[in-house]
């Protein structure tokens, strides 16, 4: 399952949360829009260190994937040139 999958759904099954409890909330409005307020805060730092820890993810993969294209074309090069230099110096019987 692909991250961004995931991360939709925990997002979607957080604000379903957030909305039956509100529903369900027995306290007065301002009780129940201060924990609105503070879960809501809550909410949004774990997201934020989500998609944090998602682009360093990101990142971290791009950076290997560059490596290893490096690392074929330094190889293809390095080959490249050892075929030029076997066909410039022809066997000799």
């Amino acid at each position: 399952m692909s991250t961004g999958k995931v991360l939709l759904g925990v997002v979607a099954g957080a604000v379903a949360g957030a909305a039956l409890g509100i529903l369900y909330a027995p306290e007065k409005g301002t009780e129940t829009r201060r924990k609105i307020s503070e879960r809501s805060g809550e909410m949004k730092d774990n997201l934020r260190q989500k998609l944090n820890k998602f682009g360093d993810d990101v990142t971290r993969n791009v950076e290997r994937i560059k490596e290893g294209a490096n690392d074929v074309f330094e190889k293809g090069k390095s080959t490249y040139h050892e075929v030029k230099k076997d066909v410039n110096n022809p066997i000799r019987g």
